[in-house]
């Protein structure tokens, strides 16, 4: 199973600062198998892990929408224990999937409103353009009536020095 960094530097996080919390203890807390956890302390002392001053989360800015609803589509099927699960495999708090749909919603309710705006503005232009086809044809039609009138007169007249 993978963890993110964040998630990883967290559980060090409880370890270290946890106010005399055992790997044990920690790992029951999380879910987490305690060799993991065990491993990553390792790392941790060896250097190789640091804490990244993060809280041991993916932040919400770190994901794009498609992922963000992605994950709020899955969450939601989840039962309470099986979610708790599901939020610590994929590194997430609660308070993300409150935030992603907030963030999510206000961007559709944007969209939504720039899509109005865009088909208000378009309509209007479609309505000018509609009534300057109208002059056009009736300018048109007007000289296609001058044109024939002005061929019919000079056939008549033509008709007239004939005879």
């Amino acid at each position: 199973m993978k963890y993110t960094d964040g998630f990883r530097s967290s559980i060090i996080r409880r370890v270290v600062e946890g106010g005399g919390k055992t790997v044990s203890q920690v790992a029951q807390e999380t879910g987490v198998n305690i060799a993991t956890i065990q491993s990553w302390m390792q790392k941790y002392k060896a250097g190789t892990l640091a804490l990244d001053g993060s809280e041991g989360e993916s932040t919400p800015g770190q994901r794009n929408p498609g992922e963000k609803l992605a994950l709020l589509l899955e969450g939601q099927h989840l039962d309470e224990g099986a979610r708790g699960e599901w939020l610590r495999q994929n590194g997430l708090h609660s308070e993300h999937l409150t935030l992603w749909e907030q963030e999510l919603t206000a961007m559709m309710n944007d969209k939504q409103m720039s899509l109005k705006t865009e088909i208000v503005a378009l309509r209007k232009e479609n309505k000018e353009l509609q009534t300057e086809l109208a002059r056009k044809e009736k300018a048109l039609a007007e000289a296609a009536v001058l044109l024939t009138l002005k061929k019919k007169f000079l056939h008549l007249f033509q008709e007239d020095g004939e005879g």
